[in-house]
């Protein structure tokens, strides 16, 4: 459902437009239709004040698990959803590896099925092998017909490096990205954290470095000789960053994301900070959080623009799957209602401009997978998507960068309440989400 909207007195944002300034905003049908000072109400105009609030374009996550179809007991589309606005997110891309996986086209029309009607716009993501097992390529250009909008076997790599040549062979000419989960299974090892320091004084199996930059590079070596569009998920190496940079200098069609938590923790939040070691399974990811020299390497990337988006990753879980022995516990951390927190910290500290950060939560990811050239199976033309241009979907976040708050997951729309922020005070609130014209999550009362 669509609305009509006038934002008043916001200092309104739009990186795409090298835009900052006070003005209000009208949407008409769900879409932006004029920017002005001392704008008149019209009729049927629903009045929201952003006064003392930066009104910013609605953010566009790459990386999203809503675990749907098959474990909803994790979360189902409307807590997902809900979940999505509450962070500002008003566009969000769904991960394949749900149960059964997004691996055929009736399968991608169950997921935007379950999607109408939600508090956030899901352009689904597919399986880039039958059932996500490495060895068999999916109906490519049948599954970007019915609406992905990139494959990716997230969780996995596509390990097999002929299966991967042939898939980069077939996207070349489909335009859609491979979403890469850059993890070597061999280097890796079962590991279950980040290999250093850390892991060897908790006794517990690292995962090395090199299995990251490992798939990285050769994923590149294989776009730059089919012409495909690689797009390298969550990030968390200053070698894998720095082979991104390389490939991006010499023109390769070659884009990346770092999560909230990789910029914000490093590999000691496993063993906590006290003299008692935790083993928190809330800080168990994959890619692992690693040193803080690696954390460092990703806020200079995302600065720079190596780094095209912030994408949560946002991977929720059942109480069992965390409360239990580190080993046995599952990867994963709910990332969508703390992303503007961490990364407004960072804007606080100074590491990023507000301008920047907005960037690569809103036109960043979506001119990486060129999302605003796309239509909906729904009919939405996505032109505009991650800007405030007149003609734009009417999708906003309204910010204040500078509240403080207490991460509390008790609190979340999500069912998936695990992160190692829980208790952390960080810089940095979404006080309302509008999408499509209509108010989705309004907490203005709470700032």
């Amino acid at each position: 459902m669509s609305g009509d909207a006038l934002i008043q007195g916001g200092h309104v944002v739009d990186p795409s437009a090298a835009l900052g300034a006070t003005l209000d905003l009208r949407v008409r049908d769900g879409r932006i239709v004029e920017l002005g000072a001392n704008l008149a109400p019209g009729a049927d105009d629903a009045l929201i004040d952003a006064s003392g609030l930066v009104v910013a374009p609605g953010f566009v996550d790459l990386h999203t698990h809503l675990r749907v179809p098959g474990e909803e007991h994790k979360e189902t589309m409307a807590s997902g959803t809900a979940a999505a606005a509450r962070g500002g997110f008003t566009t969000v891309c769904a991960m394949p590896n749900t149960q059964p996986p997004v691996d055929t086209p009736a399968m991608v029309a169950s997921v935007l099925d379950a999607a109408r009607g939600a508090d956030a716009r899901v352009l689904p993501i597919a399986a880039v092998t039958v059932g996500r097992n490495g060895r068999e390529l999916a109906e490519l250009a049948a599954l970007r017909d019915a609406g992905a909008v990139a494959v990716s076997d997230d969780g996995d790599a596509v390990a097999d490096t002929g299966v991967a040549r042939r898939a980069f062979e077939y996207l070349a000419d489909l335009d859609i990205p491979l979403a890469e989960h850059c993890e070597d299974p061999l280097l890796s090892g079962g590991g279950v954290m980040h290999d250093g320091v850390v892991s060897a004084r908790l006794g517990l199996r690292g995962q090395p470095t090199l299995a990251e930059l490992s798939i990285v590079e050769r994923d590149i070596a294989l776009a730059e000789a089919s012409g495909a569009a690689l797009h390298c998920c969550h990030l968390s190496t200053a070698a894998a960053l720095d082979a991104v940079d390389r490939a991006r200098s010499r023109g390769l069609r070659v884009t990346a994301e770092v999560t909230p938590h990789h910029l914000w923790l490093d590999h000691a939040a496993v063993a906590g900070c006290g003299e008692e070691l935790r083993y928190d399974t809330a800080a168990k990811v994959n890619p692992p959080l690693r040193t803080r020299a690696d954390v460092e390497a990703c806020i200079d990337a995302l600065a720079a623009g190596v780094v095209d988006a912030v994408a949560t990753d946002h991977a929720p879980h059942a109480a069992p799957d965390k409360h239990c022995e580190f080993d046995a516990a599952a990867f994963g951390i709910s990332g969508l209602e703390s992303a503007w927190s961490v990364v407004g910290s960072l804007v606080a500290s100074g590491r990023l401009t507000l301008t920047q950060a907005i960037a690569r939560l809103t036109i960043g990811p979506v001119e990486a997978w060129g999302l605003d050239r796309r239509t909906t199976h729904d009919g939405e033309d996505l032109r505009g998507l991650g800007t405030l241009q007149i003609g734009a979907p009417g999708d906003l976040a309204l910010l204040a960068p500078e509240v403080q708050t207490i991460i509390d997951p008790a609190r979340w729309a999500s069912r998936g309440k695990h992160t190692p922020l829980a208790g952390q005070q960080l810089s940095g609130v979404v006080a309302a989400t509008i999408l499509r014209g209509r108010l989705v999550w309004d907490g203005r009362a709470a700032l």
